[in-house]
């Protein structure tokens, strides 16, 4: 026989043998992930039941208690886990009133700015646990004046009420939630030179159509609901812009605080439908457009101002006070160096079953169930890390203080971060990440059963939801994401879903098993190009040369190319030869170009008057912390140069223009892997 046929025979034999002698394949332990055997839905139900008790508001007892309940459970997992501390300036009500004198000859209405209990609540023992209705880092003042009625408190709602000749200087305005943040409702507020703020919900946005009953008796917001929430623009904690609150740090004092510009400078209250209504109903003036009335049964919304006059006053304090995050580790058997981050928070507003604590309760089933891949033989190549964040809802104060002192370990090591704040809220599957992570969500959706039709997968279920399923982007500043993405650049996602702790989790193991990171930055230069496009014809006209930025995308996706290949290349290599110590070498060298191509987007200088947001593709609105916007400088100074006009002022804009290019073509650089 041919000795070079018995030489392959033999490397064919000893390939078979080792096949059969191998352990378990990663992907035979993902399979294992989803099956029913593993997953447990009275576990998760009861983390939610226990962690739901009490309210839980960011430093308080009760919220002390949900992380050591946390700690205890990932630790009974053997996840090896600790708390980490922060000593962070929060605000709490100290009193509240309102007063509405409807003309000079009524006399006037105090208003309560009560939240009733229904009959049967099973949690009214510990209603009064609740924190009175606030916004958190109010202005603390008294003020008076007539109203304006200014619908959403948006930049194009003040505009229109220039057109109308209304004046809000002076005046208290009142507004409605549901467009942008409320912190930037309040910023628009001031601008205009507004003495105090009140933002109610609308019956027409939350309080259902028609006859739409309320809670209790369904999902919407009674009459004397009020949502409550921080009116804080920035990040982390304000007295610590930029640095972690830990020990003994520096700090800044509040009048420097307050001159930082992400402090509001006004009085405000969140206040109920029924209570804004009441006081629509007392303003005069001209009758506001169309799109700004309310719904069945409204009174015709007029935008004043007054005759009627409130009288606003709150007084807060503002403690130094300690947060706890949750930190467990998984460690990765290969390279131990390279985390793979899911996160939650738990603090909570009142009692938190939805937001965050359903989030929480998948993130501890995750862990449960990754503790049952270990006992079966399963161990991570990367490291996966848990984190459960506290005093989110004050400014996503716990996970920004974290990523501020680890900052330089994360931008090094970070592979990507996964976050969930509710995994159940009825129906539909909804989803934002980073471009390159889009396939491996799709992938994931299509290996998960839908929970509520077991015939489909969710992937079947969500496309048949929607004519275009789409994947957002992690612009807006609306959870704990916005850290890792827009001031570090490290990859995520963001999900939600009936069945989110499978998907969650499915996509984190695929994330720290696949020996090469599943990221297609492809799709990442494809979607740039788009939105180019998109800039294209909303700068016609304006004489800004957009050239940089076709010439950087197309050099993004020809590196992006040249990486696909070249990890097709070794895949196909070492299909049946065993991987050599150069391919190993190899195969960390594309992961490291993959991993750290995210953050070439960011420049140290960030954001021009925002410097804390580093990433120049994705961050928030300068107007509407929760917006996403492509391209944020270019966007604000396109806001500013339509709104004044001036030649300096668009030459703002092609600067902008000329950075973005820069970091893509960075980007570029990194995923080529060749230096100039």
């Amino acid at each position: 026989m041919n000795t070079n046929v018995i030489s392959s025979f033999i490397a064919i034999a000893t390939s078979i043998s080792f096949l059969l002698l191998s352990p378990p394949s990663k992907s035979f332990y993902h399979s294992l992930f989803l099956s029913d055997s593993l997953s447990c839905n009275q576990s998760i139900a009861n983390h939610l039941y226990i962690l739901t008790k009490r309210p839980h508001v960011a430093g308080s007892e009760a919220n002390a208690e949900a992380a050591a309940y946390v700690l205890s459970t990932l630790t009974s997992y053997k996840v090896r886990s600790h708390i980490t501390t922060y000593e962070v300036a929060l605000t709490y009500p100290i009193s509240r009133s309102l007063t509405l004198k409807p003309t000079p000859q009524d006399s006037p209405v105090k208003f309560d700015l009560h939240q009733e209990i229904y009959d049967g609540d099973p949690y009214a023992d510990v209603a009064d646990e609740v924190l009175p209705t606030f916004h958190a880092y109010a202005k603390s003042g008294t003020v008076a004046g007539p109203v304006v009625y200014a619908n959403y408190g948006r930049v194009q709602d003040y505009a229109v009420l220039k057109q109308m000749k209304v004046n809000v200087s002076g005046n208290v305005v009142l507004a409605k939630y549901g467009k942008i943040y409320r912190g930037d409702i309040v910023e628009n507020a001031y601008a205009e030179g507004a003495i105090g703020v009140l933002i109610y919900t609308d019956r027409k946005d939350y309080g259902g159509v028609g006859d739409a009953k309320w809670f209790p008796d369904d999902k919407w917001m009674p009459s004397s609901g009020v949502q409550v929430g921080s009116v804080y623009n920035g990040a982390g904690d304000p007295t610590t812009p930029g640095w972690p609150s830990s020990g003994l740090c520096e700090r800044l004092s509040d009048d420097d605080a307050e001159k930082g510009g992400e402090v509001p400078l006004i009085p405000s209250l969140p206040i109920s439908w029924a209570d804004g209504d009441r006081i629509l109903r007392s303003i005069d003036g001209q009758v506001a457009n169309d799109d700004w009335q309310g719904g069945k049964d409204a009174p015709v919304y007029k935008v004043g101002p007054g005759p009627a006059i409130l009288n606003l006053s709150y007084t807060g304090k503002q403690v130094i006070t300690t947060i706890q995050n949750v930190i467990g580790i998984i460690e990765g058997v290969e390279e131990p160096d390279r985390y793979v981050i899911l996160g939650n928070h738990r603090d909570a507003w009142t009692f938190g079953a939805v937001d965050p604590n359903s989030g929480t309760a998948a993130l501890l089933e995750v862990a449960h169930r990754m503790w049952k891949l270990q006992e079966k033989g399963w161990k991570p190549r990367r490291t996966i890390i848990f984190c459960n964040w506290d005093a989110e809802e004050y400014g996503l104060i716990g996970s920004t203080e974290w990523v501020e002192e680890n900052r330089e370990m994360l931008a090094s090591r970070a592979v990507a971060y996964m976050n969930v704040d509710i995994a159940v809220q009825g129906l539909g599957f909804y989803a934002s990440a980073t471009p390159q992570l889009d396939e491996l969500l799709i992938k994931a959706t299509k290996q998960v059963q839908d929970p509520d039709n077991s015939s489909q997968s969710i992937y079947q279920s969500w496309i048949r939801s929607s004519e275009n399923p789409k994947i957002g982007r992690l612009g807006g500043g609306g959870s704990d994401y916005s850290a890792f993405v827009q001031h570090v650049g490290v990859p995520a996602t963001d999900i939600s879903y009936g069945e989110v702790t499978s998907i969650w989790g499915l996509v984190a193991l695929q994330l720290a098993d696949e020996e090469f990171l599943p990221f297609d930055y492809l799709s990442y230069a494809n979607e740039l190009q788009r939105s180019v496009e998109d800039l294209k014809i909303e700068l016609s006209e304006k004489g800004i040369k957009l050239f940089p930025l076709f010439n950087s995308i197309k050099e993004l996706r020809m590196a992006a190319t040249k990486i696909a290949n070249e990890i097709k290349v070794l895949q196909d290599r070492n299909v049946w030869a065993s991987v050599s110590k150069n391919d190993h070498y190899k195969v960390r060298e594309l992961n490291d170009r993959l991993m750290m191509a995210e953050r070439a987007f960011t420049d140290r200088e960030g954001l021009p008057g925002r410097t804390w947001y580093k990433h120049l593709i994705f961050a928030p609105s300068k107007h509407n912390d929760y917006g996403s916007k492509y391209f944020p400088g270019i966007d604000d100074a396109i806001e500013k140069a339509k709104s004044i006009n001036t030649t300096d002022l668009w030459l703002a804009v092609q600067h902008e223009v000329w950075r973005v290019s820069r970091v893509i073509k960075h980007a570029s650089l990194v995923l080529s892997g060749q230096l100039t």
